[in-house]
């Protein structure tokens, strides 16, 4: 039964982003000793279970949850998302999780500047001006002109472009379909995509890979439901600006597991991002307010 706990969906967010960000590292460690394909696959496996498990104990029955009118839509939500997260992990391997996450959480502003073509929602001008700064977050971080661009820049930015597009796409489904059936199908879709092409990338973990990737299926099923949760106690309007906080996780995390160097451009064009993401936000929440 949904609540109205503000402060209880806040520390769970806080929660969730922590765990997250162990999952990242853990994610950045295994795809940079195997190929990022295996390891997307054996952890969409885990997924897919806890879904399945969760609709069993909580909803009573998998073919209620699975209901939909939209099994295309929903199906094709869950092969983004897991085509995004591989991109992601990928990007941990390449840049670092520091600059990864400092590109990826432009995604907020995707959602704002795409939620006009793609779901015909008004966006103001206050909103289009968030999304301007965002911009000039992101090139603060990238330095075209004063450094060589790195073309692996691209692939968080794919990834958060992905992100924000599954975003949207999750709202339009809503419209027919509850959160839970939208859930499952995100664990459906994305294990039958892996499954299908994991295999060709498998090769033998050493046992205390095994350990460390059973691990990481259990922060993710852990995470989730802690995220579930957070969503069932308070508004996601007054709880998503604290996921933000995830790139101060992983942050000290690439910096004190990975010997990773946070630049100073990339603080501050991260800080701008976050700053534009978390006003995009509020003028979202008073919008929705308004009469």
């Amino acid at each position: 039964m949904a609540q109205n706990n503000p402060r209880l969906g806040i520390l769970l967010m806080i929660a969730t982003t922590f765990v997250f960000a162990i999952m990242d590292a853990m994610s950045r460690y295994l795809a940079s000793e195997y190929n990022v394909m295996m390891v997307m696959m054996i952890r969409y496996w885990f997924f897919a279970a806890f879904v399945i498990v969760l609709a069993r104990v909580k909803y009573g029955s998998v073919r209620r949850v699975a209901q939909t009118r939209q099994p295309v839509l929903q199906f094709f939500r869950g092969v983004l998302l897991a085509v995004e997260i591989l991109l992601t992990v990928q990007a941990f391997v390449y840049l670092g999780l520091i600059e990864t996450h400092a590109i990826f959480a432009s995604y907020p502003l995707m959602i704002a500047a795409l939620s006009g073509p793609v779901l015909g929602e008004s966006v103001g001008w206050r909103r289009w001006a968030a999304v301007g700064v965002g911009f000039i977050g992101m090139m603060i971080i990238l330095q075209p002109g004063l450094r060589v661009f790195s073309p692996t820049a691209l692939i968080p930015l794919s990834a958060a472009l992905m992100f924000a597009l599954y975003g949207l796409l999750t709202r339009y489904v809503a419209r027919q379909d509850s959160a839970n059936t939208s859930f499952f199908w995100t664990g459906i879709g994305g294990v039958v995509v892996m499954t299908l092409v994991g295999p060709l990338y498998w090769v033998p973990m050493t046992g205390q890979d095994w350990l460390m990737m059973a691990a990481l299926s259990v922060a993710s099923a852990f995470g989730h439901f802690l995220l579930i949760k957070c969503y069932e106690v308070a508004e996601a309007s007054v709880v998503q600006p604290f996921a933000f906080l995830q790139l101060v996780f992983v942050s000290i995390l690439g910096m004190t597991l990975f010997d990773e160097t946070l630049r100073l451009s990339t603080a501050l064009g991260a800080g701008v991002i976050v700053s534009a993401g978390i006003y995009t936000l509020w003028r979202a929440r008073v919008s929705a307010a308004s009469p």
